[in-house]
């Protein structure tokens, strides 16, 4: 039996597949709320297809569109989809000790398919952070669940978006799935201290052009972060009651 198959037909691949049923609902929502917006905002369908399909990253493509619209530097697009993007970042480090070990090609497909979905749920299935057989069925269940619920609602929207009318409001749909899908990745003081300094840096710093209070608002979440990190590596541990 092939390594692919084996995976498939393997117990952990159908349950990362249920734990990643119901919040796929919402991805493919999101999906289809970005796939509009891409061809509602000018782009061609070939362009908008493989943006979706090479770029993966709802967050991304939404926050560099209005700059693509206004025809910004490219510089300055890239270092947006970037610091949207580092969030990967920090969650392929939790990962590494999970899948360090495997062949670099291997750990280049896991990282393309990686979401933040699946990083939560499979942190929840593995807390403990060391490798084992049945981490890679449940990754590849998820992931699955994950990239085809986005592509293929993606992909309608981006076919059907010239008969979506402009009134429905779809955009601000995309604003509130986005919102929806940080609330769920707030899970402790640290990340809803980072995502309150990140909202107040982005209105602080709206009137910036092309979009550059992203930039800012994504730098002062990364700072306020390794701010807490310190400040609780610093921490001295709780002492024991010894009487």
């Amino acid at each position: 039996m092939s390594l692919a198959a084996a995976l498939w037909h393997h117990p952990e691949f159908k349950r990362g597949a249920a734990d990643m049923r119901g919040p796929a609902i919402g991805i493919a929502a999101w999906g289809l709320v970005t796939g509009v917006a891409m061809v509602k905002s000018g782009l061609s369908v070939q362009v908008a297809l493989a943006m979706s399909l090479l770029v993966f990253s709802g967050a991304a493509q939404l926050a560099v569109l209005p700059l693509l619209v206004a025809g910004a530097p490219l510089w300055v697009t890239l270092a947006t989809a970037s610091c949207v993007n580092l969030r990967f970042v920090i969650m392929s480090a939790q990962w590494r000790p999970y899948f360090g070990a495997l062949p670099f090609r291997q750990r280049l497909r896991l990282a393309y398919f990686a979401a933040d979905l699946n990083y939560v749920l499979f942190m929840q299935r593995f807390p403990k952070a060391e490798p084992a057989p049945e981490q890679r069925p449940y990754f590849w269940g998820g992931v699955s669940m994950n990239w085809t619920s986005w592509q293929l609602m993606s992909a309608a929207g981006i076919l059907l978006g010239d008969r979506v009318p402009t009134h429905w409001g779809l955009g601000f749909a995309g604003i509130l799935a986005l919102i929806g899908l940080t609330v769920s990745l707030l899970v402790d003081h640290a990340s809803r201290l980072a995502a309150a300094v990140a909202a107040l840096a982005a209105v602080a710093a709206y009137a910036l052009p092309l979009k550059l209070n992203i930039v800012v608002a994504i730098a002062a979440a990364v700072a306020a972060g390794l701010l807490m990190d310190h400040h609780t590596m610093r921490e001295p541990p709780p002492s024991e009651d010894r009487t």
